[in-house]
């Protein structure tokens, strides 16, 4: 993938996942919320920043302060300058951890038996809380970023004995669809219930328009990432965050 594309699909994913809050310094996009996702609490270098990198940092760690949050970094492999941040980063005391990979696919799928909604609800929420250590300000912090999703966004779920078991939600902008939110009950895992999931979102994108799809996944997530390599997925490029 070429660096403008790269740049382009990264732009797609922060709409898929928007912050509470959202600054820019020049190439530098930063996102707060409650500290808890990657994704909506660390700030992108995917760009240069508008002044000097030392200067960058201290104007990011007072906005971060600003919101009782600590200040950690996204950087992304193939992104313009990424290698001079991170020797940048590692210099000043920030470690890399979490690293994830993005992955592009199809669309298209069928739907077999798979519930979809426009917005999640208690019980989307209630599989995300048992899949996160039943850590309810995570939880509360994840649906609350799916609830500021554009439209046109599908949220999937399986129910199984009278509740549900798994979920998954897509966001489509443009020729892409997101998928993301992929969470199965532990009970239930390897059942074959996110297959269908994703198949149910990407037939559901592909109504809607979208051509290519994308997700993230943690890079020794071995069996997610296994699963998604049979439903078409391929590595397109990886991320990591940075934390002192």
């Amino acid at each position: 993938m070429s660096p403008a594309d790269l740049l382009a699909l990264e732009d797609v994913s922060a709409r898929a996942w928007p912050a509470l809050h959202m600054a820019r310094l020049g190439g530098w996009r930063l996102n707060a919320s409650t500290g808890h996702t990657g994704r909506a609490n660390t700030c992108w270098a995917l760009e240069a920043p508008d002044r000097p990198l030392d200067e960058a940092l201290v104007w990011v760690e007072s906005w971060y302060a600003g919101f009782g949050l600590p200040t950690k970094f996204k950087t992304v492999d193939g992104a313009p300058h990424a290698g001079d941040v991170e020797a940048f980063l590692r210099a000043g005391g920030f470690s890399p951890n979490t690293e994830t990979k993005v992955m592009v696919g199809p669309v298209g799928g069928a739907n077999d038996g798979v519930l979809l909604e426009d917005s999640p609800g208690e019980v989307f929420q209630s599989v995300l809380f048992e899949t996160l250590y039943r850590d309810m300000a995570d939880a509360e912090e994840r649906l609350a970023t799916l609830r500021r999703i554009a439209q046109p966004v599908r949220f999937a779920r399986i129910e199984a004995e009278g509740r549900a078991v798994a979920v998954g939600a897509v966001a489509v902008d443009g020729e892409w669809a997101g998928v993301s939110v992929m969470r199965t009950l532990p009970d239930y895992r390897r059942q074959g219930l996110a297959a269908r999931i994703v198949s149910a979102l990407l037939g559901f994108a592909d109504e809607r328009g979208a051509r290519r799809s994308y997700l993230q996944v943690e890079a020794e997530n071995d069996t997610a990432v296994a699963l998604y390599e049979t439903l078409g997925f391929t590595t397109a490029y990886r991320y990591r965050y940075w934390a002192r």
